[in-house]
Parts: structure tokens; C-alpha cells; sequence
């Protein structure tokens, strides 16, 4: 490996995943909400945050809204 590295070479281009910023913030989740992440992470190795940030991604998108009884 060289000590040194020319970056005036190098061929810098804008993120592509920049849309995919994400923000973190602190949220109270109830237990069983958890473990049911958690249980959807063994079965499909998914990490049980990603899991959530699919599904209100997917609310997002399909602009559902709540509704309470």
C-alpha cells in the first residue's frame, strides 16, 4: 500500500443512498410489540429494527391511516 494516494485522481460522485437518510430518535414501544419483531427477525434473519422501519415505511407509502376503536 502506498504511503501516500493522489485524490485529485479520484472520481468523486454524489451519494447515491442520500434519499435513504435516516433519523435517530427515541420512541416507548410496548413489550409484545417487541418480542413480536423480535420473533419475525429469527424467522427471516432480519434485524427486528429494520423490520419495523420496513413496515412504517410500507404505512408511508400506502398512507394508512389509524384507526381507533
Amino acid at each position: 500500500m502506498r504511503d501516500e494516494y493522489d485524490i485529485s485522481k479520484l472520481n468523486p460522485r454524489k451519494n447515491p443512498y442520500v434519499k435513504a437518510n435516516k433519523k435517530t430518535i427515541t420512541i416507548n414501544v410496548s413489550v409484545t410489540t417487541i418480542d413480536y419483531f423480535k420473533d419475525m427477525s429469527e424467522k427471516s434473519g432480519i434485524p427486528y429494527q429494520t423490520l419495523m422501519n420496513f413496515y412504517l415505511d410500507e404505512c408511508v407509502k400506502e398512507k394508512k391511516k389509524l384507526q381507533f376503536i
